[in-house]
């Protein structure tokens, strides 16, 4: 009896989650919608059912607006899984994209590209950028392999050094090719130059994000030590080098896209698992939705604050992360001590 009544409840709790999962869904595409239809040029929903929005108003959301949300849902969900993949293979809360040198190793391979093959399409950078990302994010799991961490938090100070490091470098070529220009604007996520035919290649950030999500309890096994993950009868560096390889073209297809977006996928990950747990099969669908929701909010505020312009989404996403990241070492901290 005792069984029966845990596993109704068991049932019970996991109808309400999805309900919940459903609301959460619907409040993005709410944001979404919002997303949509706020800009300078301004057009209603009446009018496009109605068939009276002129020519130049069914441009603007063909070719402007609709991909604009979209490339945001998708780097929303894609870069916060990504960052829960991190998490789980280095085994620390506190391990990104932003944090392992990963986006700018990614930086690093544009650079490349760009000085010695100018032209190249965008397929050939997101190559290269996603070969350096790979390279930059193998030498950050080294070396936590090679020292010894007294401290879940002398991680990511590892990773911010590597990737400050990273990241003078490519300023040096920048600046001595006269790039530097161009350098900030892989930098610092801006949305506002994406328009159709040129945002498509995210799609494959969210198909690996899927790919992500199904073979998540690989991951999680693989997080746990190569000697425990032998023992369970898989290929520990199969699996290493699947995760890093869709981290880093993820990263890659991101940055190429619309450049850099601190925290996301570092905040996202942290604040649905203190809610849900670490239960990877669950938590990866809201991690998903929440990246998405958190995206579209900070892409609005940015476009709302100063109306009829517009704060780059990296710079709003700076700041409101740059504030829960703190908070987050404050709280592990204080559990440290």
């Amino acid at each position: 009896m005792a069984i029966a009544n845990t596993l109704q409840a068991a049932d019970m709790n996991q109808v309400r989650m999805n309900r919940r999962l459903i609301y959460s869904v619907v409040g993005v595409f709410v944001l979404a919608v919002i997303s949509v239809f706020l800009g300078v040029y301004s057009f209603s929903i009446r009018d496009l059912v109605r068939g009276d929005a002129d020519v130049h108003a069914s441009m603007v959301l063909l070719v402007s607006r609709i991909p604009r949300t979209v490339a945001i849902v998708l780097i929303g969900a894609s870069t916060s899984i990504t960052g829960m993949m991190m998490q789980m293979l280095a085994r620390n809360r506190f391990v990104s994209p932003t944090t392992a040198g990963t986006v700018e190793s990614a930086s690093l391979g544009i650079l490349i590209i760009t000085l010695f093959a100018p032209g190249a399409p965008i397929g050939i950078k997101i190559i290269v950028a996603s070969l350096t990302a790979l390279l930059g994010t193998g030498i950050f799991l080294a070396i936590l392999r090679s020292i010894p961490l007294r401290s879940p938090l002398v991680v990511p100070l590892i990773g911010i050094m590597l990737g400050g490091v990273v990241s003078s470098v490519t300023s040096f070529f920048a600046y001595r090719y006269d790039l530097l220009q161009s350098l900030s604007t892989w930098t610092n996520g801006d949305f506002s130059r994406v328009l159709r035919g040129r945002y498509e290649m995210l799609w494959l950030s969210g198909a690996l994000a899927l790919v992500a999500y199904f073979a998540a309890d690989r991951f999680t096994v693989a997080g746990m030590g190569e000697a425990f993950t032998t023992n369970l009868g898989l290929n520990y560096r199969r699996v290493m080098v699947l995760g890093l390889t869709i981290v880093s073209i993820v990263t890659a297809v991101n940055v190429v896209t619309v450049g850099a977006i601190p925290f996301l996928g570092l905040i996202v990950p942290n604040v649905v698992s203190a809610m849900l747990g670490d239960n990877v099969r669950r938590t990866a669908p809201w991690i998903a939705v929440t990246g998405a929701g958190f995206l579209l909010m900070c892409d609005i505020a940015g476009r709302a604050i100063r109306y009829p312009y517009e704060i780059p989404i990296g710079t709003v996403v700076g700041v409101v992360g740059g504030i829960i990241f703190l908070f987050l070492l404050l709280r592990s901290s204080s559990r440290v001590g």
